[in-house]
This record gives structure tokens, sequence and C-alpha cells, in this order.
């Protein structure tokens, strides 16, 4: 028991730390491009967190594999760079002994990247695909702030001195924009309002703010000569009616009702879910002959070769699922010789690694 806790925790402590600085290279990303996205006002800042937090397993059920996969490189090839291992070894720690007593956390890590993949991705790509299609179909203003000149969407600049307790009505409202003329030149058209609201036209679809009781300017500067419209109502179109976000794809689809639906993009969904925890012990395979090192490699020495390897493992099974998806590869057959492919790479490896008795 003292071996089984001593090598699981240098396991998984290097699992820990690989795999928070790929999440946070992997969420540094993502959140860059929402963040983009609230600075144009296409989506509301405070809901930046949310979308992240539901984004979090499909992170996972990627990172975690990987992680543990060179968290066993990296920890082994420390124990074989301080003799750890030989030690183990010559204590009557066979190798069997040590792929067994790896198998564990690997069960135990598989498990929580089945519940990411089988259950949370897929809820929370849903979750967040409505939360976004929500967005869309709300105000444009909501992501404004009173009292601030802000980007107002298309170009648009907007002041609203305040905003009532539900965000659905602007008071004493600013709009600049340039938009082009009859004769295509551009002109900077200004509107100011006493009031504005929003509204969708049910026969198009498309999302209107309702100016009320303003003016509207169009002027150009340098040129002493602008035009002015005064108004009850006046309506400025936001946005054209735009295709709704199919939540029905595969990806936003339960586990439970891809196997009712049967179809193949529903199979090679389903494949890919179920992958991902049955890529860590074949991981683990592959990782202990791999980990081992000569002291004068550094543990680092065959890092780039296992990369590599995870890599094509992960990109076979990509093509095996846009192949099953397009129907050029049965269901059937899908994508389980790739799976025992490298399982028996990973026997053999381990056969040989075996045969080795642990010398270094």
């Amino acid at each position: 028991m003292i071996v089984f806790r001593y090598l699981t925790r240098e396991i998984l402590a290097t699992m820990a730390a690989v795999a928070g600085v790929l999440l946070l290279v992997i969420m540094g990303s993502r959140f860059i491009r929402y963040f983009g996205d609230a600075a144009q006002g296409d989506i509301p800042a405070n809901i930046l967190g949310t979308l992240m937090l539901f984004h979090l397993p499909g992170f996972m059920e990627l990172v975690l594999p990987l992680s543990f996969f060179l968290g066993i490189l990296l920890a082994f090839g420390q124990l074989y760079l301080n003799s750890e291992i030989t030690v183990l070894v010559a204590c009557g720690i066979s190798p069997n002994r040590l792929l067994r007593v790896t198998l564990w956390p690997a069960v135990l890590v598989a498990i929580l990247v089945a519940v990411c993949s089988l259950w949370l991705t897929p809820s929370g790509a849903r979750h967040n695909e409505m939360v976004l299609e929500e967005q869309k179909s709300r105000l444009d203003f909501s992501v404004l702030q009173p009292g601030r000149f802000q980007e107002f969407g298309s170009g648009r600049t907007a002041y609203t001195e305040s905003l009532n307790d539900d965000r659905s009505r602007m008071e004493s409202v600013f709009i600049s924009e340039r938009q082009p003329r009859n004769d295509g030149t551009p002109e900077t058209v200004v509107t100011r309002a006493e009031g504005g609201y929003q509204t969708v036209d049910e026969d198009t679809g498309s999302r209107f703010l309702v100016l009320t009781d303003g003016e509207r300017y169009s002027v150009e500067p340098g040129n002493n000569v602008a035009e002015r419209l005064q108004f009850d109502t006046y309506a400025v179109r936001l946005s054209r009616a735009s295709e709704r976000v199919d939540l029905d794809a595969a990806e936003l689809t339960s586990t439970p009702q891809l196997i009712e639906r049967g179809d193949n993009e529903a199979w090679a969904n389903l494949q890919w879910r179920l992958s991902m925890p049955l890529m860590v012990p074949i991981l683990t395979l592959l990782a202990l002959p791999l980990s081992r090192v000569n002291p004068r490699q550094g543990r680092f020495a065959k890092l780039m070769p296992a990369i590599f390897l995870h890599i094509s493992y992960l990109s076979l099974l990509l093509a095996a699922q846009d192949a099953i998806s397009r129907g050029s590869l049965a269901p059937s057959i899908g994508m389980w010789p790739i799976h025992l492919g490298y399982l028996l790479l990973g026997v053999w490896m381990t056969r040989r690694d075996q045969r080795r008795g642990g010398r270094t």
C-alpha cells in the first residue's frame, strides 16, 4: 500500500499540473474569443463566466487523457532517473505489479472522463447554445451600460441615459452610425430620441429598434448642409432573420437520445463519447514502456514521440468519426479497429518492457 500510494500520488500530482497548464491555455483561448464578441456587443459580458463554466467538461474530456498520459511519462521518467524503479524491482516489485498499480488511477480518470463525455459535455454544449441563441433574440442594447458611449453592433455607437429595470427600454437615446446614401457615398447619421425598445417582425423574423419622439440628422464632416428628420416613431433594423441553431444536432443531444436515434451522425458521436474514456487504459499501456529512460537521456527524452503517438491516435478517431457520420464507414466497424490496434501496440510494448525485467 505504501508503494501504491506513492506511485499514485506521483502520477496524479504530475497529471494535475499538466492538466492545469493545458486547461489554462485552452480556456484562455476560448475566453479571448468570447471577450472579443462581448467587446463588439454581440454578447453581454455578464454571461462570459457561465459560458466558460459549461465549456469546462468538453475541455476536460480532451485534456484528462492527454494529461494522464503525460503524467505517467513524467512521473515514471523521474523515478527511472532517480533509480527508484530499479530499487523497487530489486525489492520484488515486478513490472506486472507496477502496471496493476498504475491501472487503478487510470480507472478513476476513465470514469471521470466518461462522466464528462457521456453526460456533462453534451449538456453543457446544449446549455451554451441555448444561452447564445437567447441572446440573439434579446435586445441588442442589453450589453449597453447607461451613461457610456459603446459599440452597438453593425458599426453603431450608442448612448443611453438609463435603462428600465428589465433592460427592455432605453431612455434619452443617442445613436451614431455610418450608412451609404442612394448614390453609394457614405454618410454619418445621428439619431436622438426620448426612448427606444425592440420589436421582432413576425413575418420576416428581423429585429428592429423602435425609437420614439426624436430627430434624425444626416451630416457629413466639412459640409455645412445637414438633413433633419423629426419623428414620433422611427424603426432601425438591427439584424435580419438568421438561421436558428439546430438544437437537435448530435453533439448537443444526450447519450440516451443518441442511442434512440440510431442514424450515422448519432453513431459517430456516440462512439466518440465512448472512445474518450476507453483511451485512458490504452494510453496507460503505451505510457509505461515509453516512460523508461536512461539517466543520461533525461526524463523528456521520449516526450515528443509520445505526444506524436497520442496525436496520431486522436486524429484517427476524428477521421473515423467523420467517416461514420458521412456514411463512408459502417458504424459496426467504426472506431473499434483503431482502439484494437493501439491496444495491441500497447500490449506488445508492455510485454517487451517486462521481458527486460525493469533494467535501465
